[in-house]
């Protein structure tokens, strides 16, 4: 299982496993599958957030959803409801197709959902909160209020460090 908080450099680190020839099954990838036009997931959050969560194109608007759950934790808990059955399950069934020698899952709130039973180890990658909210800022064009309401919700750094088998400091 591969962890870390925003801007951390998940995805570098997991593209890295990918050229070595590992099936990576990133979270957030799946998230994104699951709530395209069409998808149960998608008319779920419409019902419980209103149509005020999507687009003019009738796709997820995610920045106003982020809105929405990050300033309210009842709002985040009914949106990880709707959506971290539904990716667990299809990251599961990626796993079990898949045909490589290693599985690599891609998990940002690997602590936060308890799925560390589901992996045999845990790489944190780990960088200083002053280059997340660096990259964050920069990747995401949020401002730091915002930043700071994504951090509050996640697992502070400490804790994940303590669960971490191994840990990769990305402070390059």
């Amino acid at each position: 299982g591969l962890t870390g908080g925003i801007g951390s450099g998940k995805t570098v680190a997991s593209d890295h496993f990918a050229r070595l020839g590992a099936e990576v099954i990133d979270t957030d990838l799946l998230s994104r599958e699951l709530v395209e036009p069409g998808q149960p997931a998608l008319d779920e959050i419409v019902a419980h957030f209103g149509t005020g969560v999507l687009d003019a194109e009738g796709r997820l608007d995610r920045a106003a959803l982020r809105a929405r759950v990050f300033t309210d934790a009842v709002e985040r808990r009914a949106l990880e409801q709707i959506l971290h059955p539904r990716i667990r399950a299809a990251m599961l069934e990626r796993a079990a197709a898949s045909k490589k020698p290693y599985v690599v899952f891609v998990i940002p709130l690997l602590m936060e959902t308890g799925q560390q039973s589901l992996v045999d180890r845990v790489l944190l990658i780990d960088a200083p909160e002053t280059l997340q909210r660096e990259r964050a800022a920069a990747r995401d064009g949020v401002d730091q209020a915002e930043i700071d309401r994504i951090l509050a919700a996640q697992t502070d750094r400490e804790a994940r460090r303590r669960h971490a088998d191994d840990i990769v400091v990305n402070d390059g």
